[in-house]
């Protein structure tokens, strides 16, 4: 069995957006109990994160050290067409993800106890983010 969702995220700008709800939904509509579930972002400067989902704290230092590894506006990067966290965010995507899977066991994404899985957008700006759900199982 495949089951297959797209859906759209609306982002502040830089920073993570819960979306293990979205993928939960996707998971349940495929009505499977055992599989995977493969989530993928249709961005080259947005990502995918499987993290600590109770303390924010974890958060704010995900991106205190993206920061250091990809500061904005370094003038040793080329690219910034779209300014000067351009490129910056290009990097950020290319040392976390787009693309992650998941367990499902029992009909339910097997994340641990204090999982869950973020949308990290890594450009200033607000955007909308399209991501793909695929779950396969039986």
């Amino acid at each position: 069995m495949v089951h297959q969702v797209r859906f759209e995220i609306a982002t502040r700008g830089r920073g993570t957006v819960d979306v293990t709800g979205r993928v939960a939904d996707a998971v349940r509509a495929a009505g499977i109990d055992t599989g995977i579930a493969q989530v993928f972002v249709h961005h080259t400067s947005a990502s995918l994160l499987i993290t600590e989902n109770a303390d924010p704290a974890v958060h704010r230092d995900l991106e205190r050290v993206l920061a250091r590894l990809a500061p904005d506006g370094d003038p040793a990067l080329e690219h910034d067409d779209e300014g000067p966290d351009d490129m910056p965010a290009h990097v950020r995507a290319m040392l976390t993800t787009t693309a992650l899977s998941v367990p499902v066991t029992a009909g339910l994404l097997a994340l641990g106890t204090w999982q869950g899985i973020y949308l990290y957008e890594h450009r200033h700006a607000p955007h909308r983010r399209h991501i793909t759900v695929t779950v396969l199982g039986a």
